[in-house]
């Protein structure tokens, strides 16, 4: 077999594709120099045949020789476990111990011959034949199986995720940092979230839609993507509301800091932006945030205070994850005090590029008070949202938050230092080319590597998932397409020299919906663009809610009509527009194609006067679709401006669509016409900082907000075939 045999054979063996089709139909072979490059990011050497050989024998000898999986995800109805053993042991018995996670003991032992035979191979001179375990009935969870002297972390999954509860909701979908209000600093805070919550409820809402709150870098608070952060297991300090931390109450340094005249004046600058100063805010923040950290120190850990205890508490129950978190933002401030150019883990010394290294845990130890300011700024968002829970059930929002979980994080960033083992450091996710983007997508995040997940027992990804559902009743997962596939580029290769990568989707759909029904938390995936029908049908079949944006529900293959509201699924959330769109207003007006012009985005001058003819169509259709329903506003046409009439009329439409949760969208309420991102810009488009026109305390008394409440209610709660 010569070497490109081999490179294919172990292309496919470790679940790289050999290519893709692209939006044209055109099939895009890998590269030999992609083969090399993807499968050395997955930690193999291949530089050579017999490299080449030896990494093929290895992949096809692991599991053989390997008597009980690291990891096993099986069924409720249906407990099962895959063995393989040399052929000498058949004769004996097979002793194996199980403990629940609940503490709970089993533990039996089985002649092996009586196990169902299932294959065998001969490595080496050797015979190892697998074999079928059948255990008996457990709850779901997490528990920990001995056999055959190795251990195995058996998951035993539901087979579907929580749902929503029965009938027609809506919620109001809100960018927490856009959000104005006459006491937050400059920023939305968790006090304007327990605001906004109560008068969403007040409207009929069931729940309120928030971009991801992931922890970004305190250092660099210019770096403001929710979609690229450091960490997703923990939020970012920036959404603290600082007046709402007890020790603010408690500490007369505190307050004295807060009235000073430089300080409010600063305050009202912050406030009075249209866009948010990330930079601004986080100074002010940080320091005040330090001060009621020191209060706290010196009267409740130095005293140990019940609050000392709850703190303490919290620490130990966030264990480890908790743990390496403070130390990345310790080191990375350390470092970055040093020197400003420094925007990560990979900019460290070398000595503290692991998080196991000795020098980490000296460093540590040095800055222990630093270490433990940033578990302080985690256990006050747990408070934070606590309180929010609260208020949420209290007003009757029956579905509290809708949490946004991110497809990726930050290579140079706290999440990646922490669990750096798992992710294929060199590659980087992104997307095929399309007509948008002829290069294709690079997203700059590190993919996980499959093998080395499963090897963890997929440790991060359920960490990951028990922390972003820890206070949600609902949870997007971005680009959930991520479960099955990802669409990877090679080290030092451009977007077009990409590969899908396959991942285990049976077991990370189960785990997805055991955590889903632990934490009562029903789950949307973001299902826009190429969707594999595997992945469709697993969604489907685990109850997971398709996400649809009116902007793509039409007859593509027809006329190119909207579909009518009872075109749409039940199993599904329906929205006008989503954070990477246009608002209504920005839609009708062409305001994306405007900015896209502008920016030079388009690969050809024409596509914008083709994207342009196509919107005018969209118009026409988007009111034929609205008069077909008794909805379209009077006097209204293709080239009339948007009215708030409209954009009534378009919530409206989607109300009556069977969807079980309707998502509107604050900027369209409020009628903006700038949209959140431009996907394809960075600094070239103010994205995730420009702030809400109208402060929240205006939002009660909103003309539109009043009657779109009014108009929900009677759609949602009519009953439609």
């Amino acid at each position: 077999m010569d070497n490109d045999a081999l490179l294919d054979l172990l292309v496919q063996r470790y679940g790289i594709q050999p290519g893709y089709h692209d939006i044209w139909g055109h099939y895009n072979r890998l590269s030999t120099t992609s083969r090399h490059r993807l499968l050395a990011a997955l930690g193999l050497p291949v530089d050579d045949e017999l490299a080449l050989c030896d990494a093929l024998d290895a992949h096809q000898q692991r599991d053989w020789l390997t008597p009980a999986p690291p990891v096993a995800v099986v069924p409720q109805h249906a407990i099962q476990i895959v063995l393989s053993l040399p052929e000498t042991a058949i004769d004996g018995d097979l002793h194996w111990q199980l403990c629940e996670e609940s503490g709970t003991q089993h533990h039996d032992r089985v002649p092996i011959a009586q196990l169902e035979h299932l294959a065998q191979r001969h490595i080496n001179g050797h015979t190892y034949q697998r074999l079928r375990l059948t255990l008996p009935d457990l709850p779901c969870g997490y528990h920990k199986l001995q056999v055959a002297e190795a251990q195995t972390s058996l998951i035993v999954v539901p087979d579907r995720c929580q749902p929503l509860p029965t009938g027609r909701h809506w919620g109001l979908a809100v960018q927490l940092y856009a959000v104005r209000s006459e006491r937050n600093w400059g920023i939305g805070d968790f006090a304007d979230l327990q605001q906004i919550v109560t008068v969403a409820a007040a409207q009929g809402a069931v729940t309120i839609g928030l971009n991801p709150l992931h922890a970004l870098f305190p250092d660099q608070p210019q770096r403001c993507s929710p979609y690229s952060p450091s960490n997703r297991c923990f939020i970012n300090p920036l959404y603290l509301a600082i007046d709402s931390i007890d020790d603010f109450s408690e500490s007369t340094e505190a307050q004295a800091i807060l009235t000073e005249p430089a300080m409010q004046a600063e305050l009202r600058r912050l406030r009075q932006t249209d866009w948010v100063d990330y930079a601004g805010v986080a100074a002010v923040k940080y320091s005040a945030l330090r001060v009621l950290y020191e209060h706290f120190r010196t009267q409740h850990l130095a005293a140990n205070s019940p609050r000392a205890a709850a703190f303490q508490a919290y620490v130990r129950d966030q264990g480890e994850p908790l743990r390496r978190q403070a130390i990345f933002e310790t080191l990375n401030h350390w470092f970055h005090s040093l020197d400003p150019s420094v925007s990560g883990w990979h900019d460290w010394l070398r000595g503290f590029q692991h998080p196991d290294a000795e020098t980490v845990a000296q460093q540590a130890e040095q800055q222990a008070h630093t270490v433990q300011f940033f578990q302080y700024l985690q256990w006050q968002f747990d408070l934070q949202l606590s309180q929010v829970a609260a208020t949420a059930k209290s007003c009757g929002l029956r579905l509290g938050l809708y949490q946004d979980l991110a497809v990726g994080a930050d290579s140079g960033g706290g999440e990646v230092w922490a669990e750096r083992d798992c992710f294929a450091l060199g590659a980087r996710i992104g997307a095929p080319p399309d007509d948008f983007s002829p290069s294709g997508q690079d997203w700059g995040l590190p993919p996980w590597n499959p093998r080395a997940l499963y090897d963890s027992a997929y440790r991060p990804y359920i960490t990951i998932l028990q922390a972003v559902m820890r206070h949600a009743g609902v949870l997007r997962i971005d680009h959930v397409m991520s479960l099955l596939r990802l669409f990877w580029i090679p080290p030092n290769c451009p977007a077009t020299d990409g590969a899908y990568v396959h991942y285990p989707l049976a077991d990370l759909m189960g785990i997805l919906a055991l955590e889903s029904q632990r934490h009562r938390c029903a789950i949307i995936g973001e299902d826009l663009g190429t969707v594999p029908d595997e992945v469709r049908s697993a969604l489907d079949a685990t109850g997971v809610y398709s996400y649809r944006p009116l902007y793509f529900q039409k007859h593509w293959d027809a006329d190119g009509r909207f579909q009518a509201p009872h075109e749409y699924p039940e199993q599904a959330l329906v929205t006008a527009t989503t954070h990477d769109l246009p608002t209504l207003a920005g839609f009708w007006a062409e305001r994306d194609i405007d900015w896209r012009a502008k920016l030079n985005l388009f690969p050809r001058p024409e596509i914008a006067s083709q994207q342009r003819h196509a919107r005018a169509a969209d118009r026409r259709e988007l009111l034929t679709a609205l008069q077909q329903q008794g909805l379209r506003p009077a006097d209204m046409n293709e080239a009339a401006p948007f009215s708030p009439e409209l954009m009534l009329a378009i919530q409206q439409f989607l109300a009556r669509s069977p969807a079980q949760l309707l998502m509107v969208q604050l900027e369209d309420v409020l009628g903006q016409i700038e949209q959140v991102n431009i996907p394809g810009t960075v600094d070239e488009h103010p994205n995730w900082c420009r702030k809400l026109e109208v402060p929240i305390e205006a939002w009660a008394t909103w003309p539109e907000f009043i009657t779109l409440g009014q108009r929900l209610r009677i759609e949602r709660s009519v009953k439609r075939a």
